[in-house]
């Protein structure tokens, strides 16, 4: 009977300490938080109870498992303190990773809820992810080596890995150039300050949103939803364009070739009613201009603010849209055109006609019909 109540002691024993310290640590972290609503840090720390509950498990486990006196586990009693020795090292990692993490979370959360730039939110928070990366890379390589320690057959390897780790070094400094080069582009970039999450970017000919950054490769979201991965080294070694630098306001123009009788005025006029009825415009200024002139038309710009990158792109295409409606209902004549036919006339020259139109008016205008009733007009074949 004592064979058998031994193994249920030692292992409810176990569960039920784990049960309670962890119940005793969420209840503490609970009041924490309460009293301290300044800082999410208590309640972050308490997605940590299921791998602290695991390194209190494994741990009494560890050390009591021999106290039950099973014949199995006298016999494999090394194995069986070998897999929980793997245990152990594993909830460890996953328990630090845990901590590291909810503690790097709420030093961003303290410093972006007061901050209004968000060209710093945006930098700190890359370099937040960043940190969260490199916490938990060498975490889980500090696990694994200690995991790997644990097998008695590696310590006499020991001495002859260690003979061979100046060229092993080598040969591999040499295989991972590219690696490495990425890994510390990634440091630079996210210390740097170059490039931040939401950042708006111009690469290669294509317009996106810096959407994720690690240590080796940078995500951009472009306009039509796709994604293009890049190496951070890319962003080290070229050019490239970030328009939220310095700022996410932003300034953008719009162009248009139109005939040289249109109407700059009363263009003005509506430009400044669009605007005006544009959410996205963001009030700080605007400006109209005639930038060019050819011999069959002029070039119009017109200037336009807003906050960000996609509210300059919603202000242009309502601009755009707007005046391109506005001139083809109210001033078609205006509109460039090929003069393949007598010219619509503008209103300047329908009110005020030249001397020689006025004594000389055309057929059409005076409302003479053609001579041609039928369609039948000669041809010109230059004979006469």
């Amino acid at each position: 009977m004592d064979t058998a109540l031994r193994p249920l002691l030692v292992v409810g024993g176990a569960v039920l300490l784990t049960l309670l310290v962890g119940w005793v640590v969420d209840v503490l972290l609970r009041r924490a938080d309460d009293n301290h609503r300044e800082t999410p840090l208590w309640g972050l720390l308490r997605r940590c109870r299921p791998p602290l509950q695991a390194v209190l498990l494994v741990s009494v486990l560890r050390g009591t498992y021999r106290e039950t006196e099973w014949r199995i586990v006298e016999e494999h009693a090394a194995g069986i303190g070998q897999i929980l020795s793997l245990l152990l090292i594993g909830s460890g990692a996953w328990l630090v990773i845990t901590i590291a993490s909810a503690v790097v979370e709420a030093s961003f959360a303290r410093y972006a809820s007061p901050t209004r730039d968000p060209a710093r939110v945006r930098r700190v928070r890359t370099q937040v992810a960043l940190i969260t990366r490199i916490v938990t890379a060498v975490v889980a390589v500090v696990a694994l080596a200690a995991a790997l320690l644990t097998f008695p057959a590696l310590s006499t390897v020991g001495t002859s890995m260690l003979a061979s780790a100046g060229i092993i070094g080598i040969v591999a400094g040499v295989a991972a150039q590219s690696t490495l080069g990425n890994l510390f582009a990634g440091f630079q970039i996210a210390f740097g300050d170059m490039v931040r999450i939401g950042d708006t970017v111009v690469v290669d000919g294509e317009w996106g949103v810096v959407e994720e950054v690690t240590l080796t490769f940078l995500a951009v979201r472009t306009w039509d939803e796709r994604r293009i991965t890049m190496p951070v080294s890319y962003f080290t070694g070229k050019p490239f364009e970030n328009w939220s630098r310095g700022g996410a306001q932003m300034t953008g123009a719009v162009m248009f070739h139109l005939d040289h009788s249109t109407p700059l005025d009363a263009m003005r006029r509506r430009t400044e009613k669009i605007l005006a009825e544009c959410p996205a415009w963001d009030g700080r200024d605007w400006n109209l201009a005639v930038t060019d002139t050819t011999p069959s038309t002029i070039q119009v710009r017109v200037v336009v603010t807003a906050k960000d990158a996609d509210d300059l792109w919603t202000v242009r295409c309502t601009v755009r849209e707007g005046l391109v409606a506005w001139l083809a209902e109210q001033h078609p004549y205006a509109l460039p055109r090929i003069a393949t036919s007598p010219a619509v006339p503008s209103p300047r020259e329908m009110e005020h006609p030249s001397p020689r139109e006025a004594e000389h008016p055309s057929p059409r205008e005076v409302g003479h019909p053609s001579p041609y009733t039928n369609g039948d007009e000669p041809s010109r074949t230059g004979r006469g």
